[in-house]
Formats: C-alpha cells, structure tokens, sequence
C-alpha cells in the first residue's frame, strides 16, 4: 500500500470516527448553551401581563433582568430584601440563593426604610392615589381601575400598615431610577414572578 493510499485510509477512518460522536457533542453543546442555570426555569406560553420589553423600544439593562444570586445573609427563605441605593430587590431561596429583580424606586425627599410584612396581594390592582399625592398633582383621577394603564402595573404587594407598595409598572424604562413617591416599581413579568413567590406575612426588609 502506497503513503497516499494508507494517509487516505487513516484520514477516512477518522472522518467516520468524527461524525459517529459529533451529534452527542453537538446535543451536549446545544444543551450547555440553550438550558437555563440552576434554579432558573422557563417559561411557555404567551405573557400575559402585557411586559413592555419591546424591541427598539424598551431597553433594560441586563444587571436588571431577573436573575439567580449568590446570598450570604441570615435571613430565612421567603424574606423579601430592598435595597434601594444599589435598585435591587431580593427574595431569599434559601441554600446561599436569591433571586434578584430589578427596580425603581423613591424620588429625593421621598425615601424611607424599615422592616414590615406583606399584609395584602392584588391581581391587577386598583388605585386611588393619596391625597398629599393629588395636591401635588392636580391632575391625578381620584380612583383608577386596575389594567395596563393602571400605575400599580400587573400586580401588588402591600406593605405593613404604610401607603408603600411594591408593584408593576407601565413604565418599564424607569426600572433602575429614583422615580416613585415611595413605592417600589417592577416590570410587570418580575412583580408576576414575586407576586406567585411571596405569601402574605412575608418579611419585607427595606434598606
């Protein structure tokens, strides 16, 4: 047998080789690249909570997005951590985990924190703005219906016996900014995700 003929063979016999084993490599690479991370889980279906994350209209920065963290703290699973300097919501998972949403949160002059419990959740929530709130803005309705051009957004959660709220937002590009009279603002996909995580009597720790 020539050199050509036998580098021939052996080149072939390894071609054959490759292709036997590259579709379990392409699948385990396909399935590094494609599955979430540990203790993230997708989603089917259409949203229904009309999230305002178009593209070319609304751009949130990624350090923003919901996302699986790391946590060192003492808190129990279910405790909901708002740090308002750094824009970040936590809810404890338990296990060194949490899950970290991003938010906006209160204008200058408007900034309070302490430790309180969930003591209400509301689907769609209604809302009549204070009246402190209305006298600063006259044109403010006295009540609104819950829906998409509601404020409060998809979903509420009731802070102690405050006026606060952490809620969903219509205005998604503020997540991130000093924006609200008090209240905590989500997306409105984020404050859905909580809204199903949080119970009633959950711990609500705003720094």
């Amino acid at each position: 047998m020539s050199r050509w003929v036998r580098a021939a063979s052996i080149g072939l016999g390894l071609a054959l080789s490759f292709a036997s084993v590259a579709p379990s490599l392409a699948a385990n690479n396909l399935s590094f690249i494609m599955n979430p991370p540990p203790g993230v889980t997708l989603t089917s279906g259409k949203p229904s909570n009309a999230l305002q994350l178009r593209t070319g209209k609304v751009r949130l920065d990624p350090q923003f997005m919901r996302q699986v963290v790391g946590y060192a703290g003492k808190e129990k699973p279910g405790t909901v951590i708002v740090n308002t300097s750094r824009k970040f919501l936590y809810l404890v998972l338990g296990d060194g985990k949490a899950m970290r949403y991003g938010i906006g949160t209160a204008r200058d002059g408007f900034e309070w924190s302490g430790t309180h419990k969930v003591t209400a959740k509301r689907e769609w929530p209604s809302w009549t703005p204070p009246a402190e709130m209305r006298k600063r803005q006259p044109g403010l309705p006295a009540f609104m219906e819950g829906g998409l051009q509601n404020p409060l957004g998809a979903r509420a959660l009731y802070i102690g016996s405050t006026l606060y709220r952490i809620h969903g937002t219509n205005e998604p590009w503020s997540i991130g900014t000093n924006v609200s009279s008090g209240c905590i603002r989500m997306v409105n996909d984020d404050v859905v995700d909580l809204y199903a995580r949080v119970k009633i009597g959950a711990k609500v720790i705003v720094l």
